[in-house]
Parts: C-alpha cells; sequence; structure tokens
C-alpha cells in the first residue's frame, strides 16, 4: 500500500513537471506570410501581379510575416530566429542557408527581423534582406527556444517565399528611374515585337505573360535546369548570361529549339506563337524537353518574359538589316573566286533583313565607369560564347564607343549593327584582295516598343528608338536618331551624341 502511494505520487509530480514544461515551451502554431494580393507585402514590392499565393518579393526591401505563438513571447526568456534555404544543397557559406537574427533595430544591407507588433499569442514580423540576395524559391523555417528549459522547437512554413530583383531600389544594380519606364519595361505583360524590312516595318503583338499562373515556377525552373549553382543568382550579369544560354536548346536542353528550314513537322511553326506562355509552361510541364519551334521573335519574347518575370527590366528590340560574323572580324566577308563566282564554303558570314534581340537594364560594376544601363542580351544560337551558345550582356555604350574588348560578346553585337561589307576576290596566287565595300549594308535602323505606347510603328515613327549607323573615320560610327536628345536619352541612358534627323 505505501509503495502504490509513493508510485502515484511520483505519477502525479512527473505530470505537474510535464505541464510546467508545456505551459514554457514556446512553439509556433503557424505563420502567416501575408501573401495575398491585397496584403501589403505584394503591393509594397510591386508583385500583387503574380498569379500565385505564395509570398512573392524584392530583395533589399523589407516584408512582414506573422507568427501564431502557443504563448506570449517574452523577449528575456525567449529566443526566435528564422532560417531560409535555396536549391538542393543550401550552405551558410554560399548564401543559400540564411539565418535571420531578431534585433531591436534594422540595418541596411543585412538580414534581420524585427518585432513590430504583439497581440498577445500573435507576433507580426518585419524582414530585412540584403541587396545582393540570392533571388529564387526559399524554404521558411521558425526556431524558438525557451531559456529556462533549454527546449527549442521548429515548424516549417507550408508556403514558399520567392525573391526577385529590385529596379525599385536605388542600391540594387538593376535599379531603374522613372516609373513610366518600371512600367513599361518591367510590368508590362504585353508588348509588340517588330520585323519586315527598314521601308516596310510589321509589328507582331506578342503575349509575355510574365505574371501568368506557373510562370514565375518556369522561370525558376530554367534557372535550375542550367549547370549554374544556386549561390550565382545574386548577380545580373551573370543571370541574363544564363537565361541566354537556356532559352535556346542545341547545347544544354533549352526552353526553345530552332528551326529555320521550313518543315515544322513534330512541332510548332515559330509564326503560329504569339506569347510565350504556352512555351514555358509546355517546357516546365515536360520536365525540360526543349519546345519546337522558334526563330529570332520567339527567343526574344520568351527572353523579355523570363528576365521581366524575375524582376530585370528588359526589351524586345529589332535590327533591320543585321549582320551574322562568324569569325569576330568585325566585318560582314563575301568571297569570290578568279571568275567571280562566289566561293560558297567561305562565305558563312550573312546579313539578315531583320533580326530580334533584347537589351536588359542594369549596372556594370565589373566594367569601366560608364558602360552600365541597357545591354544586349541575344538567345537566338548563332555563335558560341565560352562554349556555349549565348550572347551577351554586351553594353550598348561600349558598342557605340567601339569598345570591343568589354565583355561579354560585345564584338559580335557590335558587327550586327555596325560591320562594313567587304568584298573579296581570290586571286591566281590563292591569295585575296578587296574589291568592294559596302559601308551601309549592315544596321539601317533599330526599332522596339515605345515607353506606355501600342502605337504601330508604320503608323508613327516616333513610337519606336530608330537608330541609324553612319560610318565616320577611324572605323568609328556616329549615331543618328529620329529622337530629340530627352527622348533619346530616357529610352537608352545616353546623351552623349550628336542627335540630327534620319534620312
Amino acid at each position: 500500500m505505501i509503495f502504490e502511494t509513493s508510485f502515484h505520487k511520483l505519477q502525479l509530480k512527473f505530470l505537474k513537471l510535464n505541464l510546467f514544461s508545456s505551459e514554457l515551451t514556446l512553439a509556433v502554431r503557424s505563420v502567416d506570410l501575408l501573401s495575398q494580393k491585397s496584403d501589403r507585402n505584394k503591393k509594397e514590392h510591386h508583385t500583387d501581379q503574380y498569379h500565385s499565393d505564395q509570398l512573392v518579393v524584392r530583395r533589399g526591401q523589407t516584408f512582414q510575416i506573422e507568427l501564431d505563438l502557443s504563448r506570449t513571447f517574452n523577449p528575456n526568456t525567449d529566443k526566435l530566429h528564422l532560417e531560409l534555404k535555396t536549391g538542393p544543397l543550401p550552405q551558410v557559406s554560399k548564401r543559400t542557408h540564411i539565418i535571420i537574427p531578431l534585433v531591436d533595430e534594422l540595418e541596411d544591407e543585412r538580414w534581420e527581423a524585427k518585432i513590430v507588433e504583439q497581440n498577445v499569442n500573435r507576433v507580426k514580423l518585419s524582414v530585412n534582406s540584403p541587396i545582393t540576395a540570392v533571388i529564387g524559391k526559399y524554404k521558411l523555417t521558425v526556431t524558438t527556444q525557451c531559456l529556462k528549459t533549454s527546449e527549442t522547437t521548429t515548424h516549417d512554413s507550408d508556403k514558399d517565399i520567392y525573391m526577385l530583383f529590385n529596379p525599385w531600389c536605388e542600391d540594387d544594380t538593376v535599379y531603374m528611374e522613372g516609373e513610366k519606364e518600371l512600367k513599361e519595361y518591367v510590368l508590362n505583360d504585353t508588348g509588340r515585337i517588330y520585323y519586315g524590312t527598314e521601308k516596310q516595318i510589321g509589328a507582331r503583338t506578342w503575349n509575355f505573360g510574365q505574371f501568368d499562373e506557373g510562370i514565375l515556377e518556369a522561370c525558376l525552373f530554367v534557372l535550375d535546369n542550367s549547370e549554374v549553382p544556386p549561390s550565382g543568382r545574386g548577380d545580373p550579369v551573370n543571370v541574363v548570361r544564363v537565361i541566354s544560354a537556356m532559352i535556346n536548346s542545341p547545347d544544354d536542353r533549352g526552353v526553345l529549339e530552332g528551326n529555320w528550314s521550313g518543315n515544322y513537322a513534330g512541332g510548332t511553326s515559330p509564326t503560329a506563337w504569339s506569347g510565350s506562355v504556352e512555351i514555358l509552361r509546355q517546357y516546365h510541364k515536360e520536365g525540360g524537353t526543349p519546345v519546337k519551334y522558334g526563330q529570332c521573335w520567339v527567343f526574344s519574347g520568351v527572353t523579355t518574359t523570363v528576365l521581366r518575370c524575375l524582376g530585370i527590366p528588359t526589351r524586345s528590340v529589332t535590327n533591320f538589316q543585321s549582320a551574322h560574323d562568324t569569325d569576330v572580324s568585325l566585318t560582314t566577308d563575301v568571297y569570290f573566286d578568279e571568275i567571280m563566282e562566289p566561293i560558297h564554303h567561305l562565305n558563312s558570314d550573312s546579313i539578315w533583313n531583320f533580326h530580334v534581340w533584347n537589351d536588359c537594364w542594369m549596372a556594370r560594376p565589373d566594367l569601366p565607369p560608364g558602360m552600365g544601363g541597357w545591354q544586349a542580351v541575344d538567345s537566338t544560337p548563332q555563335e558560341t560564347s565560352h562554349g556555349t551558345f549565348r550572347c551577351g550582356p554586351a553594353s550598348l555604350a561600349a558598342i557605340r564607343s567601339g569598345q570591343v574588348y568589354l565583355k561579354f560578346d560585345t564584338p559580335f553585337v557590335f558587327a550586327e549593327v555596325n560591320s562594313d561589307k567587304i568584298y573579296w576576290q581570290r586571286n591566281l596566287d590563292s591569295t585575296f584582295s578587296q574589291i568592294h565595300s559596302e559601308k551601309k549594308a549592315v544596321g539601317h535602323c533599330i526599332s522596339t516598343k515605345a515607353v506606355g505606347s501600342d502605337d504601330d510603328v508604320s503608323k508613327h515613327a516616333n513610337v519606336t528608338v530608330t537608330e541609324h549607323f553612319i560610318p565616320t573615320i577611324a572605323g568609328k560610327r556616329k549615331l543618328v536618331a529620329s529622337l530629340d536628345c530627352k527622348q533619346l536619352s530616357q529610352v537608352h541612358g545616353v546623351a552623349d551624341i550628336d542627335v540630327h534627323e534620319s534620312q
């Protein structure tokens, strides 16, 4: 009887200890990422157009989350921190495993969280991210600890956090000034892509659809399919270079398979596409099987979609009489034999009546000062760059000033808009002599949709940026534009050029 009484007392004591411990334990019951379209996060981060119930935010800017706790949080006896993980092997040293401490005051340029509101068991946190944060999808874990019992609990959020580039933030390398420009080059989900000849320019309406359901996930899937690890996704130069390679498919099973044969059996004719959404959804759904088929305007349209979706200001541009320099000679060469018959195996250079690529906007801290602003990037597979079919980003400022030694692929883009067409004849001793040159055969004009306008270029010439490159001494060119200096400066970010009426 005495033994039974003692055992009963021990049971009661143990039960009381358990009850005391459970009362002290601080656990997270639920996490609200405040990710509804009407919530403050998406409105402040300009992400309310994304068709997703996940939290989509931009780096370098605070966002808020709410925690429902098992009891009131006491900063004197409790600890709390957040963890974000992205990629298959998150590492703190690679900035893909982020430990976010709770602080009294937020400071710029670091991951931190601060309690901004507390109501009994509910706590609202303001979370700060650095402007160099890696973009991508993050898994969120909340860790709590009671100092009295040393007991630690963790809670995984059932929703993810998507981090994007932030062109609204002055410290982000993709920062773009001007709300009209940001609305056009980041938020506009439709546009025009031009084709034809400079004397008869046609316009194709294109649905970029960067906010459509599943497109953000598809764009990140494209990045995941590349060989570049998530740790390299904090630098927009690197991301753009990866996307340029991954939109085509010859060497990396990218999004689109090019086809210029005229036979489109087993796929879709390039002219049948009117937008990027179906292409990206199909690529994602089929696990990375290239979609058939694309040509330059399709590659460009999809590139615009992906880069705008990730937060990089981007536009599709069309170059009329566009050269394809295959040997980095900066000229378009045509070879004839002794009796003026074309030497076909040498005539690999060509001039297309039009070619479409992209411009994206960013600073270039990797280049000399003044090379930021618009950067040319071309996803159509033409020539390899460091062993992969891709092109750019190449600074337009470098192209204009003839600094073709600056990365990436500046000589190729320079030749597309600025090369002379040189005719060569083979001599009897098998050497070649130059017999003729054309200074104005290439780069007659470049067209892109104007900011805030859907007008047809064939009706109003001032809805496009139309540039003519006229040869001057020492192989350099003078830019002659059909726009006034103020408008050209707004679109291109340069003002140190001569501007005249185009002929």
